[in-house]
Order: structure tokens, then sequence, then C-alpha cells
């Protein structure tokens, strides 16, 4: 199934990209977390993150369907 991910901040730097179109067999976010984490080496964990799915916040057990966008939400610092 085809899915369209984002990433934002310190995920951005590690893909090196700030989007990509993945084909993947995941059926929820955190198997494509997983499945990323493999190929670009994420260094935070699902329990550093939150998940949006088609821009709503979503968990990371929900069921993904083809098409579907989904965000990586790494912590924001600010001041």
């Amino acid at each position: 199934m085809h899915i369209n991910v984002q990433y934002f901040a310190l995920m951005r730097e590690q893909a090196g990209r700030s989007q990509e179109s993945v084909d993947t067999q995941a059926a929820t976010p955190a198997d494509l977390f997983d499945e990323l984490c493999a190929r670009h080496g994420f260094s935070l964990g699902r329990d550093q993150l939150k998940v949006a799915v088609n821009s709503e916040f979503g968990t990371w057990t929900q069921t993904l369907a083809a098409g579907d966008t989904v965000v990586f939400i790494p912590p924001v610092a600010g001041g």
C-alpha cells in the first residue's frame, strides 16, 4: 500500500528529506515507524513522538489505509 510520510525537525535531518512516499505492508503507524526507523536510523523512539494521520492526531495502533498521510511529530523546543 502507498503511504505519504512527512518529517519535521530532527527527523527531517536524519531522513534527509521533508517527505517521502513509501510502499509498505505496515498496518499501523507503529509498524510504519519501525520500518522507517530501520531505513533512516532515527534516534527518537515512539515514546518521544506524536503521530498524526491525515492531519489529525492519531494513535500508534490505528489502522492505516492506502493513500494516508502520516506525520511523526518530534518534541519542539521554544522560547
